[in-house]
């Protein structure tokens, strides 16, 4: 007697989903990786060789001439290479990074083109290897991106497929670069996808494993600081990492406040986009002739930062201004790069020097440096980039210290809860509403924001001229097809309105213009699908148009209908994908 398995379709398309996603994690870990490991020898490459890394600086003490013609020539040529690039090759005439990830993955949009992100990447290549003061895990994240959304072009049939692909991305880069898969995990969830669904947890974490795999046996990637770490000896020093939390959250905000002021300012200077990063690059060159610590992103003085005495106060205090300016300077002049490597080095000299004061100004006994420099860097990070859980994760992954790792979670929470009530949730978000996509109502009204009721406008509507007669008017409308007719002149602007029920009110040989109704309500190229679900709640319209506010060129009409359908498609989109399973 023969057995017959029958295996229903749900299961072999679960099946099919788990392998296809497993391949695409795997792939775009393996293929981040290596990227990763190609972008940071690159990068210490040109640092060893350019003079900047300190351990070839210390080669040529000797040669001052040498060492200071370097420190000044090397960022400023650097910076106009990087300011002609951005001025030639890249679309958005700017560094690319994260705040344009969640823009691409919240939007579901193309985003910019491949060929500006590996121009926009080789930008940071450069402004890294020539010393600028710019982070290196921005320019990794966005590689992740391009790697994701390169790959999201496969014929897959899976929900959200290119959302997942990105976000793998994004966990693969973290976890490559910061050897912290479960960091890299959380952040693609808590700050690209914001939301944590079984479809998208699978593919990430199989992504950042792999990487984490690679960079760990293959290519033994050191980790970013050591340290050595008993616990915390004195219950009281809890008060002490809330406190420095608290002022973290002044030093983040001062630090993304004053960037996007910076660039504002820039940009609207007349200063042109190539010569911009050439001019920050000669003035960091002439600040590093006396504190070479601010060039590149600081890993050796990061590293020294953790070990007591390595610095006296009136030092750190020197380091942590100078390195605090030159970053605001390079990034807002235009060199490529993140801001999460010199938030990292800014916050651990504040931790640091926030130690050497308690322990001057108070008299009880203090641990040591480490826990105040390690919560004063995560408490400085996190609120930047939006990310408290990540920023945690990595402290335990880095140190594999749960004292380090609960000292930090003090310091970030009150970190956070501070900056979020004066500033917002991070840095990328403040940059998206500048571009007209506020988070901070939530995904879906982020959207609405974001859509322009032009994007939904038609043209199936009736269409008249002020020359026609009212009875010419009364017969189109009287089709069946139209209620209301729209007026506009030989240049195409909005006259007016005309309805059936208005127009058999007057003579047929009369001009359709005496049946024109009052128009309560008309929107603009400006107005927004939120901004149009409003005010149709306090009109009963059957149709408004889109109207041009400089020409008055009609551009369409929408229905109530369009605005309210439009609002709750993204609302369900959304919610489907929030708990989407495999």
């Amino acid at each position: 007697m023969a057995i017959q398995f029958q295996v229903k379709q749900p299961y072999i398309q679960m099946f099919y989903r788990i392998l296809a996603l497993s391949l695409v994690g795997t792939f775009i870990g393996i293929f981040v990786s290596l990227i990763a490991q190609v972008f940071l020898k690159t990068v210490r490459w040109m640092n060893d060789h350019l003079l900047i890394s300190p351990s070839t600086r210390i080669q040529y003490d000797d040669e001052i001439l040498l060492l200071i013609s370097a420190t000044i020539l090397v960022p400023t040529i650097g910076g106009l290479v990087v300011g002609l690039i951005f001025q030639y090759m890249v679309k958005a005439k700017r560094s690319l990074g994260p705040p344009d990830t969640i823009l691409m993955v919240q939007t579901q949009s193309q985003g910019e083109s491949i060929r500006s992100g590996i121009m926009s990447s080789i930008a940071a290549v450069l402004s890294l290897g020539v010393g600028a003061s710019v982070g290196q895990y921005g320019p990794l994240v966005y590689l992740g991106t391009i790697v994701g959304s390169a790959l999201s072009k496969l014929k897959i049939s899976i929900p959200n497929f290119q959302s997942i692909c990105v976000a793998s991305g994004v966990a693969a880069a973290i976890a490559a670069a910061f050897n912290a898969p479960i960091a890299g995990l959380v952040f693609a969830h808590e700050v690209i996808l914001r939301h944590y669904s079984m479809q998208a947890f699978a593919p990430t974490a199989v992504a950042a494993a792999v990487a984490y795999s690679i960079v760990q046996f293959i290519f033994e990637q050191p980790l970013l600081f050591s340290v050595q770490f008993e616990g915390v000896q004195y219950p009281y020093e809890y008060f002490f990492f809330g406190l420095l939390g608290v002022l973290c959250a002044f030093l983040a905000i001062g630090f993304a406040k004053g960037i996007m002021v910076c660039t504002a300012y820039v940009q609207q200077s007349s200063i042109p986009i190539f010569l911009r990063p050439m001019i920050a690059g000669f003035i960091l060159g002439i600040v590093a002739i006396k504190l070479p610590d601010v060039l590149g992103i600081g890993a050796t003085t990061l590293r020294f930062a953790t070990i007591d005495h390595a610095f006296e106060v009136n030092e750190l205090a020197l380091i942590l201004i100078a390195k605090f300016a030159v970053t605001v300077l390079c990034i807002s002049f235009g060199f490529a790069g993140g801001v999460f490597s010199p938030i990292l080095l800014i916050g651990i000299l504040f931790g640091a020097l926030y130690e050497s004061v308690i322990d001057l100004a108070v008299p009880l006994a203090i641990t040591s440096v480490v826990p105040y420099a390690i919560c004063g860097m995560m408490a400085a990070a996190s609120p930047v980039i939006g990310a408290p859980l990540a920023t945690i994760l990595i402290v335990f992954e880095l140190t594999h210290s749960y004292d380090l790792t609960i000292a930090s979670m003090v310091a970030v929470v009150f970190s956070n809860l501070v900056a979020y009530r004066i500033f917002g949730r991070s840095m990328y978000d403040a940059q998206l509403l500048n571009r007209g996509f506020d988070l901070s109502l939530g995904r879906s009204h982020a959207l609405a924001i974001y859509k322009k009721v032009s994007e939904i406008a038609h043209e199936n509507f009736l269409k008249l001229s002020p020359d026609d007669k009212v009875g010419e008017a009364t017969a189109k409308l009287d089709d069946g097809f139209h209620e209301t007719g729209i007026v506009v002149d030989e240049n195409d602007r909005f006259l007016g309105l005309v309805t059936l029920e208005k127009a058999r009110d007057f003579e047929s040989d009369q001009p359709v213009d005496v049946a024109f109704e009052s128009v309560p309500l008309t929107f603009s190229e400006e107005t927004n699908v939120a901004q149009a679900v409003e005010a149709c709640r306090f009109f009963n319209l059957d149709i408004v148009p889109v109207v041009n506010s400089e020409t008055q060129e009609l551009m369409g009409v929408v229905w109530p209908y369009d605005v309210m359908r439009n609002y709750l498609l993204n609302e369900r989109r959304l919610q489907a994908e929030e708990h989407e399973t495999l």
